[in-house]
């Protein structure tokens, strides 16, 4: 077994337990690797490993690794075993300006926390005949530094978010801080989770609202445990 194979069964034991403490089914919970640290070779094993959901911080690295990707699973003599194609999701900030370039690649974007850049996703879907698929970015930790919404504005953007044809409102992302206080990290989860439940339960969002991207390389157990569909982990599986 490889470093990274290792790796990734020690992340997926460590899902699996926290699902049992936390009386959730492990299917419920999608892991996506974040590739932003790794090499091509790295990101070639992980996809014969299984796995089809593929992250990216930054716009020109997603686009360049997606054509590698994409080349790959084109070439490989492994193609009966691999999939057929991979999902990508943008998790870092996007600016307005590059948001034609990642609507063709990107199955999801995390990181909307503006009407404006809601707006430009939605106008720049109609004109490429899409319907792209975003989530809101909350700062439930309250960090200045931290791009996201306040949890203040969050049931208002949202609303003013779905009145926008060519989108899609699918989910709340948020990011917990980096510390060793795991009362504080879960606190961020927990804050996040009654937003989604509440949006979900007040009809302020439609039935698409399925999405809880919560949780990284250092707090995901917490994040299982407390209600995250989706894990974005990177450096836990490529470090070292």
């Amino acid at each position: 077994m490889t470093k990274i194979a290792a790796r990734v069964k020690k992340i997926k034991d460590s899902v699996n337990s926290a699902c049992v403490r936390a009386g959730r089914k492990p299917g419920d919970v999608r892991l996506v690797v974040v590739t932003k640290s790794a090499g091509i070779e790295a990101v070639r094993e992980i996809i014969k490993l299984g796995f089809a959901e593929l992250g990216e911080n930054r716009v020109q690295q997603l686009k360049k690794v997606a054509v590698q990707v994409a080349e790959y699973l084109e070439g490989s003599n492994d193609k009966p075993s691999l999939p057929k194609q991979v999902s990508w999701h943008m998790i870092g900030h996007l600016q307005r300006n590059k948001v034609r370039q990642v609507l063709p690649v990107a199955a999801l974007i995390h990181s909307v926390d503006t009407l404006r850049l809601a707006e430009e996703i939605s106008a720049a879907g109609a004109k490429l005949n899409l319907q792209p698929k975003v989530l809101l970015q909350v700062n439930t930790s309250n960090e200045p530094q931290k791009y996201g919404v306040p949890v203040g504005a969050v049931t208002h953007l949202a609303e003013q978010i779905e009145t926008l044809p060519s989108l899609e409102l699918a989910g709340i992302m948020t990011m917990a801080p980096l510390t060793h206080n795991k009362d504080v990290v879960r606190a961020c989860f927990v804050r996040a989770r009654e937003l989604f439940v509440e949006m979900r339960g007040e009809r302020i969002v439609g039935p698409q609202f399925t999405e809880l991207s919560m949780g990284m390389s250092s707090d995901y157990e917490i994040a299982v445990e407390e209600g995250a569909t989706i894990l974005r982990i990177g450096s836990a599986i490529f470090a070292g």
